[in-house]
């Protein structure tokens, strides 16, 4: 049963999330709250780790989430509900690509799409920045401790060295995001290690 859950709840991520990996995030925020399958933290390693791996973040997620799950077949399970709905649609419309190209309905639904998709990952990126810059948890506590508590300095600290390296320094501008990317990874661990 978990496993036909697990095909279904990627399944409608696949079919809905149309933009790309990052337009599913909204998607996986939401399955979180009603699976308990992970958390708002285990999302935020999971965009990490799938953001600095090779291939498609929503593959890589699914795969994860399916493999924390259900072990090896849940991350197939997870992965083919993921990439079913594509396929369908691209056997659909392959098969009338014709009629599509001159069909000016079409035309004017793929022109709304390109606005829901940029919500979509505005959405995700909020949501992202939200969870690595702030501590929302201390909201709940007092005006006092909710100022002090809220914002997470090491992470801001780090955003920015990253921004002004990438943008402002001459000869850092030139390196490839890799390194930036690996240096902020063992910068991190090493906060996590230090208990920053």
């Amino acid at each position: 049963m978990i496993y036909l859950q697990l095909f279904y709840e990627f399944f409608k991520t696949g079919l809905f999330a149309v933009g790309g990996g990052l337009a599913t995030l909204p998607f996986l925020y939401s399955m979180a709250d009603k699976t308990g399958w992970f958390t708002a933290g285990d999302l935020a390693n999971m965009i990490a780790v799938g953001e600095s791996t090779p291939g498609p973040i929503g593959i890589n997620m699914a795969t994860y989430v399916g493999f924390i799950t259900c072990g090896v077949p849940g991350a197939v399970i997870a992965t083919l509900g993921l990439i079913t709905p594509s396929i369908i649609v691209i056997l659909i419309i392959a098969s009338v690509l014709k009629a599509f190209r001159e069909n000016r309905y079409v035309e004017a639904a793929f022109y709304g799409l390109r606005a829901a998709s940029t919500a979509l990952i505005a959405s995700a990126g909020l949501s992202v920045v939200a969870g690595a810059m702030l501590h929302t948890e201390a909201l709940s506590a007092g005006l006092p401790e909710a100022l002090t508590g809220l914002f997470n300095w090491p992470a801001i600290a780090l955003a920015a060295a990253v921004f002004l390296l990438s943008n402002k320094v001459k000869w850092t501008k030139k390196l490839h995001p890799i390194v930036f990317i690996a240096l902020s990874a063992i910068i991190g661990a090493l906060f996590r290690f230090a208990g920053a």
